[in-house]
């Protein structure tokens, strides 16, 4: 190497890494046409580790704080560099940060509907969402098998592969473990720890440490949900003019929203009178004495009818309808 190519080399004296914002997992330091200095200074603040590779490989790992870039800090580069035999020259390699600061408020939830087996409706599909939080915990790992030699890899570069790990897992993990869609509202936090150990060694294998799982909902698609309403519906009613009564008197709310009120309804004002008289009749015999064979006032199909009523007034909230009525659905499927 001529003295010219020489004074041309670059050297870099310290290596460090100032995060601007959050968001970024692993950065590559600019190392074009750059040699790093023996005996230069390594900062690594906390909250962040740093790797050094050597033609492709890793060869260091360096965590929380001040290093100087010798022999004794850089074992496997020593042998590689000649180190051992003073030939304390600039080196070559490449060095990334890792952040390992956790990473809050991650969302996830099921793109389409997964099916499980359900002992009380046999074959269900359901919908599930939820939060996790996570932090980088071996970037060995995570250079190896998720960021590789990419100048930059962030947490939305991650987010679709770790959604999809927590998906696949949280099938398995309700498939197996034979919680009714009945009892599912109430058992959330049973169901968040299970899936928690289920899933903090799927992201062990990625250097990944899982801190935190929540599952928020689970509930059914919009068609089957509806079914079920309808067999809640049916069950309530125990014979046809129990039933008959319950559908005019729910409809109220629906004719009162109706341009025109009551008469608004039908096609005509003797088809709207019609549905008056039905409605009347329904609430006459609603809030008359009770005769024998009418549904007590605390049994589940009065509650359920009550609770569906406060949801359609907006007086509860769907979770709390979902939650009490899973409870409430119990006495009935027993």
């Amino acid at each position: 190497m001529g003295i010219g190519d020489f004074i041309k080399k670059q050297f870099v004296d310290v290596l460090q890494w100032n995060e601007d914002g959050d968001g970024v997992l692993a950065w590559r330091y600019p190392m074009q046409d750059f040699e790093i200095q023996y005996g230069a200074k390594l900062t690594v603040r906390e909250s962040q580790m740093a790797v050094f590779v050597n033609e492709g490989k890793v060869a260091d790992v360096f965590g929380p704080g001040l290093h100087t870039l010798n022999t004794s800090t850089l074992p496997v580069l020593t042998n590689l560099q000649n180190w051992d035999k003073l030939f304390e020259s600039p080196f070559k390699s490449d060095v990334y940060f890792f952040s390992t600061r956790l990473q809050l408020g991650r969302k996830w939830g099921t793109p389409q509907p997964v099916t499980l087996r359900d002992k009380d409706f046999g074959m269900v599909r359901l919908r599930a969402f939820g939060m996790y939080s996570y932090k980088l915990a071996d970037p060995r790992k995570f250079f190896t098998e998720i960021s590789g030699t990419r100048d930059v890899y962030t947490v939305d570069d991650l987010e679709m592969q770790l959604r999809n790990l927590v998906v696949s897992t949280m099938s398995s993990t309700l498939g197996s473990s034979a919680v009714p869609f009945l009892d599912m509202a109430g058992n959330l936090g049973v169901m968040s720890d299970a899936m928690k150990g289920a899933m903090a060694p799927v992201f062990e294998r990625y250097g990944v440490a899982l801190d935190n799982f929540a599952v928020e909902s689970v509930s059914l698609p919009e068609e089957l949900q509806k079914a079920l309403d309808t067999r809640i519906s049916i069950g309530m009613a125990g014979n046809m003019a129990t039933f008959t009564q319950y559908q005019a008197a729910n409809s109220l709310p629906l004719a009162a929203q109706n341009e025109g009120g009551l008469t608004g309804v039908g096609a005509s004002l003797g088809a709207g009178l019609a549905m008056g008289q039905v409605m009347s009749d329904a609430l006459r015999s609603a809030t008359s004495p009770a005769t024998p064979g009418a549904p007590a006032p605390d049994a589940p199909e009065v509650k359920l009818a009550r609770l569906k009523s406060l949801l359609d007034g907006g007086l509860i909230t769907q979770t709390d309808y979902d939650a009490a009525k899973a409870d409430v659905l119990k006495q009935i499927t027993g």
